[in-house]
């Protein structure tokens, strides 16, 4: 199985004037810095969470057809936009969607097959399941997950450099995997 991000989301869970606010950085000499934290903050939690935030979209590889039911990793499941099949041959194919049901109310979402899978497949590389995931916008993403994320840009923006004691950073690491816990997805 394999995951591959396709579209990147389009903005972030944390306004820029937000950190700025956080880091108390009146100024934009550091802009930079803080909008790329922002995004390696929001990285580094949905990493965690194994989630997305704002919507994305993936591709999700599988090495033959699954049992009935496959987990869509990355919640929250939002659609599947298509679900492609590759023969031996190395030919593209579309799987119709009268033959599967796409359960995004469930979490993680799933893709219930239904019918006979078509064969034979290729070997490796042989399923591809296109979806869309993240809560949607910003204002959708529970704020547990902007106060981890503030927390680890907070930190990293006062801390540029490998922390010598270990002690502020196990702070920081301890709070943030407390907020993200709780709606954390264990892969299965």
């Amino acid at each position: 199985m394999a995951l591959k991000l396709i579209v990147p989301p389009i903005a972030e869970p944390i306004a820029l004037e937000d950190a700025k606010t956080h880091v108390k950085e009146e100024y934009r000499d550091n802009d930079y810095l803080i909008a790329d934290l922002i995004v390696a903050a929001r990285e580094y939690c949905e990493a965690y969470q194994n989630r997305a935030y704002f919507t994305q979209t993936y591709e999700f590889w599988l090495d033959g057809w699954p049992n009935r039911i496959v987990n869509i990793p990355r919640p929250p499941l939002q659609k599947v936009e298509s679900i492609k099949f590759y023969t031996q041959d190395n030919v593209e194919h579309i799987l119709s969607e009268d033959n599967y049901f796409v359960d995004n109310k469930n979490e993680p979402g799933r893709v219930i097959f239904g019918g006979a899978a078509p064969e034979p497949l290729r070997q490796y590389n042989s399923v591809s399941i296109r979806f869309v995931a993240g809560y949607g916008d910003a204002a959708k993403v529970p704020a547990v997950v902007k106060q981890a994320m503030l927390l680890l840009i907070g930190h990293w923006y006062d801390t540029r450099e490998a922390a010598t004691t270990g002690i502020i950073s196990r702070e920081i690491e301890f709070s943030v995997s407390s907020l993200l816990w709780l709606r954390r997805v264990v892969p299965i």
